[in-house]
Formats: C-alpha cells, structure tokens, sequence
C-alpha cells in the first residue's frame, strides 16, 4: 500500500533530519522539486538541500517527529498533510544552548519516479517557533 511505502520514507528522513544527513532528502526529492517556506518563498530541491546544510552546520541536535492528518489519491499523486515538531538543540557560547521547537503543518505531494516514490512538492503552511 502506498502509505506504508511512503510512512517508511519519512521514518528515514526523519533519522536523516536527526543525523544530519542531507544526501537521504537528494535521493527523497523529485530533481524539480518546488519546496514553498512558510513566509511564501519558493525554493528548488538544489536550494532547499543548500539550506538544509546550512542548518545542520548551525544545530548541535534535532529531534522531529510527524502523523498524517489526511491524505487523498488522485491522478497518480498522492497528497498527505502532515503535523511535524521538531526540536533543535543550537549551541551557545561554549558550554550552553538554546532549544527551539518548531511545529508546523506541511502538505506533501509524491508521484512515482522511475518506480520510486518522489517528493514532487512540499507546502509549509503553517510554521510556529517557541
């Protein structure tokens, strides 16, 4: 079922978001990916790895977690809102951090690739940081 297939794709970007790994999100992401921020910036799959990186180089840790919200299945796309919290752990000065928790609702769009299931876009609509 396609669900299981695509629960388990997010179960490894979840440990690559936690590991830092931004080569997991290239294999994940359809080469003309449309990714759109909260604030309504559209960035391609290029940019968005690039800002990812930058992330990662920036946070000591990152915990996330997502459930879907719904899902639908029409002209081989299969379109899912998710609710995602994610935790970051940034270093301050030398033996302190920060935590920052960002929740935000996302609806993804994912289309068979060549056999493989791809993020063909991603919509951030709903961002909240505490």
């Amino acid at each position: 079922m396609e669900t299981d297939l695509i629960n388990d794709i997010h179960k490894r970007a979840n440990a690559a978001l936690e590991s830092k790994d931004s080569k997991v999100f290239e294999k994940i992401f359809d080469k003309d990916l449309e990714y759109i921020q909260a604030d309504g910036k559209i960035l391609s799959k290029a940019e968005y790895i690039d800002e990812l990186e930058k992330t990662f180089k920036k946070v000591k840790s990152i915990q996330t977690s997502q459930y879907r919200i719904k899902s639908s299945f029409e002209h081989e796309i299969f379109t899912e809102k998710i609710a995602r919290k994610s935790v970051i752990i940034k270093p301050k000065m030398i033996f302190l951090t920060d935590k920052q928790t960002i929740q935000t609702e996302e609806i993804f769009q994912w289309k068979i690739i060549n056999g493989e299931w791809k993020v063909i876009k991603v919509e951030v609509v709903l961002e909240e940081k505490y």
